[in-house]
C-alpha cells in the first residue's frame, strides 16, 4: 500500500497548499493521537521546530489536535530535528514531533514524528496514520482532553547533550570557527556549543526573522561560509541546514568537504584508535572513491536507497554504527539515533584534534571521483519514468561509461524534482553525460 501524505521524511509542502494547512495538520495530530491511544491510555508529545514563520500556526494546529484526542503536548520552541529526537528518549514521551521543511525556502513546512525511542518511525505506522487520518474524529470530552505546557530549557539540555559526545580530555581551545545555522532551528544553540568546548565562535546565519531560513546561507548555500572562513581567518567553518540534521565543513583554506568524506573521517578516527569498524552504509549517491577507499582499509560498505530512514535501516540490519549521505546528514549510533550535524561535526574536529593533522592530510587516501548532480523541476502530471527517450538515453550513457562510472536518476522524496546523477573519473564526460540525460527530461510534455 503506498503513502498519500508521508514522503521519504515526513509530510511537506508548501504552506497554504494541501496537506500544509492548519485544517489537515489538526487533523492529523488527531489521528495521531489516536493511534498512540490504541496502546496508552494517555499519550505524551513533544513539539519543536524550526524558525519559519509558519511554525507558528502548525504548532498551534498540532496542538489543538492532539489535545482534542486526550493526548498531552510538551512545546519545546525552535528546537533542531535532532534535539527533539534526543528529548523524545529522555524525558519518555510517547512521540516526538518536528515542524520543519529542512533545507527547503521559507514558504514550505512540513511534519515529522520521532518514536519514543528517538528514531524515525516504520512506514507501518505511517499508514496506520494515514488511514486514521480519513476516520471522522472522535473528540474527547472537556474532563480528558490533553494538557500543554513548556519545557524552558530544551534548548539547554540538547547542549549539555551535543557537549558530552566530544571526548572529555580534548578541547577545541585555540581553534576560531565560523558557525552557520543558516537562520535555522540551531541558531541559539550552535554558537554555544562549539564555544563552551573552546573554540573562538564567528557566528553568520544566526539572526532568523521567519522568513530568512536558508536564504544564502547554511548547508546548502555553503558559499557563504567559505567566505566568511576567510574574512574572519578561520580554522574552520561549519554550515547546517534549517532544523541542523545535517553539516558542510569547509577547513582555512577554504576547502569544502561534503558528507562522504567526513564519513570517512568518522570511520578513520575508530580505525586508528583500534576500535572495530565491521561496516559503513551509504547511498546510492555515495562517491566511489569512498567505497573504494574503505574497502581498502577493510570495512565493508553497502549502498542504501537516498534517504536518512534508508541508511538507518541498512544499520540496524548489519548491527552497524556508521553511516550518511554526501548531503552530510551523518549517522554515529553509539552517539545518537538519528543524524545530528552537531554532533557529526564534533566527531569530526574530534578527529583533527586528537591526530594534529588537517582535514585534507587526514583524506589524502580519499580523491573524489567527479560527479554531476542536475536537479530537474517536473512539469505538472508529467511522468519521466514512462519516457522511451529517457530509457534509450541512459543505456546510451551507461554502455558510455563502462566500468568507470555510473548514471542514477531518481525522484526527490520532499520535491517535485528529479535528480540525475553521472559520476565518471572524468568531470568533462560526468558533465556532458548528465546534461544529455537532463536535457531528455525536460523536453518531455507532461502526460
Amino acid at each position: 500500500m503506498s503513502r498519500k501524505f508521508f514522503g521519504t521524511d515526513g509530510i511537506r509542502g508548501t504552506v497554504g497548499q494541501d496537506p500544509i494547512t492548519p485544517d489537515f495538520v489538526l487533523r492529523l495530530a488527531h489521528a495521531v493521537g489516536r493511534v498512540l491511544k490504541r496502546s496508552e491510555a494517555r499519550p505524551t508529545v513533544l513539539i519543536g521546530k524550526d524558525t519559519r514563520i509558519s511554525g507558528y500556526m502548525l504548532e498551534s494546529a498540532l496542538e489543538s489536535g492532539f489535545n482534542s484526542a486526550g493526548v498531552d503536548v510538551v512545546l519545546l520552541g525552535p528546537l533542531p530535528t535532532p534535539g527533539v529526537a534526543y528529548l523524545t528518549r529522555a524525558q519518555r514521551a510517547s512521540l516526538g514531533v518536528v515542524i520543519s521543511a529542512s533545507h527547503n525556502p521559507f514558504d514550505d513546512n512540513g511534519i515529522k514524528f520521532f518514536s519514543a525511542q528517538g528514531t524515525k518511525l516504520p512506514d507501518v505506522w505511517e499508514l496506520d496514520v494515514e488511514a486514521a487520518v480519513g476516520d471522522d474524529p472522535v473528540w474527547a470530552d472537556s474532563a480528558h482532553l490533553g494538557k500543554t505546557r513548556r519545557l524552558d530549557d530544551a534548548a539547554g539540555r540538547y547542549i549539555e547533550f551535543c557537549k558530552s559526545t566530544f571526548a572529555h580530555n580534548l578541547t577545541l581551545k585555540g581553534l576560531r570557527i565560523v558557525v552557520d545555522a543558516a537562520h535555522g532551528a540551531a541558531y541559539h544553540i550552535a554558537p554555544k556549543v562549539f564555544h563552551e568546548l573552546g573554540a573562538e565562535v564567528v557566528p553568520i546565519g544566526c539572526a532568523p526573522d521567519g522568513l530568512n531560513i536558508n536564504a544564502g546561507v547554511g548547508a546548502t548555500h555553503p558559499e557563504a561560509l567559505v567566505e566568511a572562513v576567510k574574512a574572519h581567518r578561520a580554522d574552520f567553518g561549519v554550515a547546517l541546514d534549517g532544523d541542523a540534521d545535517r553539516l558542510q565543513l569547509v577547513d582555512a583554506q577554504g576547502r569544502l568537504f561534503n558528507g562522504d568524506e567526513l564519513l570517512y573521517l568518522m570511520v578513520d578516527d575508530r580505525l586508528r584508535r583500534g576500535e572495530s569498524v565491521p561496516g559503513v552504509v551509504g547511498t546510492l549517491m555515495t562517491n566511489m572513491a569512498v567505497e573504494v577507499a574503505l574497502q581498502a582499509r577493510g570495512v565493508e560498505f553497502v549502498r542504501a536507497r537516498v534517504g536518512d530512514r534508508y541508511v538507518l535501516e541498512e544499520l540496524e540490519k548489519h548491527q552497524w554504527l556508521l553511516g550518511g549521505e554526501g548531503s552530510g546528514h551523518l549517522l554515529a549510533l553509539d552517539k545518537h539515533t538519528t543524524g545530528d550535524g552537531l554532533i557529526s561535526t564534533l566527531q569530526v574536529l574530534q578527529t583533527v584534534v586528537r591526530s594534529g593533522n588537517s582535514l585534507s592530510q587526514l583524506l589524502s587516501d580519499v580523491s573524489l571521483f567527479p560527479q554531476t548532480l542536475i536537479n530537474i523541476r517536473l512539469k505538472p502530471g508529467q511522468d519521466w519514468r514512462a519516457s522511451p527517450d529517457l530509457a534509450s538515453v541512459t543505456r546510451a550513457v551507461e554502455n558510455e561509461l563502462g566500468q568507470t562510472g555510473r548514471v542514477l536518476i531518481r525522484a526527490s522524496g520532499t520535491e517535485p524534482l528529479v535528480r540525475v546523477m553521472v559520476e565518471a573519473r572524468d568531470a568533462v564526460q560526468a558533465q556532458a553525460c548528465a546534461q544529455r540525460i537532463a536535457r531528455t527530461i525536460t523536453a518531455q510534455e507532461g502526460l
